[in-house]
């Protein structure tokens, strides 16, 4: 890592970190509390108390959905984007063509 890394001390699931990162120390937090939230979720589904590693594990899994999730519909609007980009040119070369 470079000179510009950061140190930044956050808590996840109760356990303290501090993380190495040329990220924005703000940016970082949020992360992990974005983490610790899917955690918290995850073992307030379950009926009894899980070790952290496999809820960890399930809150990763359940990020994982959720940013396979968004890469579909942000590929399926780019699809749409690019097919009516595609349509809009030949409508503009054709009214060019007629002049």
């Amino acid at each position: 890592m470079s000179s510009d890394d950061n140190f930044v001390k956050v808590s996840i699931y109760g356990q303290e970190y501090t993380i190495k990162a040329p990220a924005n120390a703000t940016y970082i937090k949020n992360i992990a509390e974005h983490v610790d939230q899917k955690m918290r979720e995850i073992q307030e589904e379950l009926n009894t108390p899980q070790v952290p590693a496999k809820v960890a594990i399930l809150a990763a899994m359940n990020i994982a959905d959720e940013y396979f999730a968004i890469k579909r519909d942000n590929d399926k609007m780019k699809s749409t984007v690019e097919g009516k980009i595609s349509s809009l040119m030949e409508v503009v070369e054709e009214e060019i063509q007629k002049q």
